[in-house]
């Protein structure tokens, strides 16, 4: 029994290298990463970030800005899976059409959604200083302009072809 728990850790740790040495999960972080932290000097400058929590906040979660970082790992994960497998492997194909959505929902759904959330709540509020009644504000999310899904997909992309290359 002793045998077999010590090598099932001996093998737990040999996956774990593996996944930590791989190139298409290592260009995913750092492609995901370094968008998050681009953005998060980008917020810095601009003089949008007030707090230590905003800061770490932006710099490992909050979506939205200046490059996609959804757009950035997508575009890694494709790349570097194209260079790889090879861009007619069947997980290249995967790989193609879950970037795609995931920039469709980027560019579409989610900034679409974001701006009519933006909207509701200023009528909400025009509607709560109207008639007294309290209006509960919903969630506007952010979505991307095209721009920032160009350049998280440059970005990507730039850092699929490295971890691909070198």
């Amino acid at each position: 029994m002793l045998g077999k728990n010590i090598s099932m850790v001996s093998s737990t740790r040999i996956q774990l290298h593996l996944l930590f040495t791989n190139p298409v999960f290592l260009s995913c972080i750092f492609s995901w990463f370094s968008a998050q932290f681009i953005k998060t000097v980008i917020s810095l400058f601009l003089g949008k970030i007030h707090s230590i929590k905003q800061l770490f906040e932006l710099l490992l979660w909050r979506t939205g800005g200046m490059p996609s970082s959804h757009t950035a790992l997508v575009s890694s994960l494709c790349t570097t899976i194209g260079f790889r497998a090879g861009i007619n492997s069947d997980i290249f194909i995967l790989a193609f059409c879950f970037m795609m959505v995931v920039i469709r929902d980027a560019l579409g759904v989610r900034r679409s959604s974001g701006i009519q959330a933006k909207r509701l709540n200023e009528l909400g509020k025009s509607f709560e200083e109207n008639t007294g009644i309290r209006f509960i504000p919903v969630k506007e999310v952010q979505g991307h302009k095209p721009l920032e899904v160009v350049i998280g997909a440059v970005l990507g992309i730039s850092i699929g072809i490295a971890f691909s290359i070198f």
